[in-house]
């Protein structure tokens, strides 16, 4: 991405912010913080599609938007569950959901990722990253349990 490019996708950024936080406002009202994660997650891989469907139109802008709702969502996904302050071990169900759903859509994320060109691909990689970090903070917490 050139760095005139950069500036353009970031200024877009800035433009649909208000957008995205209004998806994910009705998302955080959900006062069950399980079904609000539930909901953010499926809030991600709905935005992971729409990504696809911008980048095979071919508006990059509205696949920047996009992936950053995606992240977004999974962040709020994860943040909800933490809040509960049940231990993923003794109460895997909502936990195990969402550590299933961030591994999908980190295989989701990738596929995008090759059906993109080089140079479109650095879009993907902060929230590829981020992705990863909660699915395996997801996994870890199923598998250790929470920290005393």
């Amino acid at each position: 991405m050139t760095p005139a490019a950069g500036i353009v996708t970031f200024a877009v950024l800035l433009v649909t912010a208000g957008r995205l936080d209004a998806a994910l406002e009705e998302i955080r009202a959900e006062p069950n913080l399980e079904k609000r994660s539930a909901l953010a997650m499926d809030n991600a891989v709905s935005a992971l599609k729409e990504a696809r469907a911008a980048y095979t139109a071919g508006d990059l802008q509205k696949v920047a938007a996009k992936i950053m709702e995606l992240e977004e969502s999974v962040d709020l996904s994860y943040a909800s569950l933490e809040k509960t302050g049940r231990d993923p071990r003794r109460s895997p169900r909502w936990f195990k959901r969402a550590e299933i759903e961030s591994r999908d859509l980190l295989r989701s994320i990738e596929t995008l990722e090759h059906d993109m060109s080089i140079e479109d691909r650095s879009i993907l990689e902060k929230t590829k990253k981020r992705v990863e970090i909660v699915h395996d903070s997801l996994l870890r917490g199923l598998m250790e349990g929470k920290r005393k």
